[in-house]
């Protein structure tokens, strides 16, 4: 008997014909005697359309209450499949952030877990129920309600497996697992068995849609097994394993054999440059500590070498942040001293991910070596101990994807 939290995102609550294949799911897992956790999204396009009625009636709406309308959504979804569950002949109870209780921060809108109590979980698992707990809510310590942000119910599902201590968190959705790469761009793109949390944290930072990054990062530090499924299939998946450390660890590396395990891809990207900045000591701290101050993330960054006591900064920043990105430069542009700043939004972010980069040469050649014979040009460079990061024209993007995944031959087992 396995204790096993078991989450489904919206593509799979969508409708209730939908609602009653995870209840058959869940069904399944109770008649091999398994403890089983729900953790569910509100039904698909719940969440845009209580957005949108927000915004029909309020231009610019308080934090607080697009949490207490958004966590409506889940509430809907629980009381659902609990319902059907029970139609099934199989107990179930019900919860809400509040009622577990998962306690967050007070930031409205993109919380961040405190603790949960398991204690209620335990009370009802001991009783032969099955628990549904209403995914990407929370609490915070004044009992108000709060939400994770887009994709909360993923680490919501991984901190409930921590918490209760579970064999392994599965998160269900309509892809059958974790992939080389995204299979709409190259249909080369290989199923992963096996793969790394510090691999996956790259991919789902890089732009990779699987898994939320915050959850992933939720399981490397807690030690959370977690397991990719679909909802509609059954298959077996892919395993994200938490990375073990000395010896273990290097096994652990490049799971697959390779040294690359994958690559991402992010649209979301814009890039800008300063241009003309005083060459002196604490300029490029004064330069992004507005950014900072603003919760803007700047990642890709390459600074010119000094040309008349003058050099350039260039670095991007999530697309919908470029443009405030600006008015906050501007805004210190006199007491910076640089002249102006451009901003060019055709860009894309292209990523190969591998812990086996770590002992292997040469890889950033090879990769470099494949985009310029491709005519690709590198616009930026950004690299880490099992990353390297490539800015690209916005149009040659899935070409590049194909060419690192056809370079570093992902498509072979």
């Amino acid at each position: 008997m396995a204790l096993i939290v078991k989450k489904f995102g919206g593509s799979s609550m969508a409708t209730v014909q939908r609602i009653g294949l995870v209840a058959d799911r869940v069904a399944q897992s109770t008649s091999q005697g398994d403890q089983v956790v729900v953790v569910v999204s509100a039904m698909q396009g719940e969440t845009d359309r209580l957005l949108k009625l927000a915004s029909q009636v309020c231009t610019m709406p308080r934090d607080r209450e697009i949490d207490v309308l958004l966590a409506t959504g889940e509430q809907v979804a629980i009381a659902l499949l609990a319902l059907a569950l029970r139609e099934k002949g199989i107990e179930a109870r019900s919860f809400l952030g509040h009622q577990v209780k998962i306690l967050t921060d007070n930031v409205h809108g993109s919380a961040r877990i405190v603790t949960i109590d398991a204690a209620p979980v335990h009370e009802c698992l001991q009783r032969g129920e099955v628990v549904v707990v209403a995914g990407f809510q929370g609490v915070d310590q004044d009992g108000n309600i709060t939400t994770l942000g887009r994709g909360g119910s993923d680490l919501s599902a991984v901190a409930m497996a921590a918490a209760v201590g579970a064999d392994a968190c599965e998160i269900y959705s309509d892809v059958d697992g974790i992939y080389t790469t995204d299979p709409g761009i190259y249909s080369k793109a290989r199923k992963i068995d096996k793969i790394s949390c510090e691999e996956m944290l790259e991919l789902a930072s890089l732009g990779a849609k699987v898994l939320q990054a915050r959850s992933v990062e939720f399981a490397l530090k807690h030690k959370v097994a977690i397991c990719c499924k679909s909802t509609f299939s059954e298959g077996s998946g892919s395993w994200v394993l938490p990375v073990i450390s000395g010896l273990e660890g290097e096994a652990m590396a490049g799971l697959e054999g390779a040294v690359v395990t994958g690559v991402a891809c992010d649209r979301n990207t814009a890039r800008l440059s300063v241009l003309r900045i005083p060459n002196r000591p604490g300029t490029a701290a004064a330069l992004f500590r507005p950014l900072a101050e603003d919760a803007i993330n700047v990642d890709v960054i390459i600074q010119t070498a000094p040309q008349d006591g003058h050099c350039e900064l260039s670095f991007t920043v999530p697309k919908a942040s470029a443009e405030r990105s600006v008015q906050l430069l501007l805004a210190h542009q006199e007491r910076l001293g640089f002249a102006e700043v451009r901003v060019a939004d055709n860009v894309a972010k292209v990523s190969i991910v591998g812990a086996g980069m770590r002992s292997q040469p040469g890889v950033a050649l090879q990769a470099f070596e494949a985009l310029g014979q491709a005519g690709i040009d590198i616009q930026l460079i950004s690299t880490s101990e099992i990353k390297i990061s490539v800015v690209v024209d916005d149009r040659l993007a899935e070409a590049a994807v194909r060419v690192l995944h056809d370079s570093f031959q992902l498509d072979r087992v």
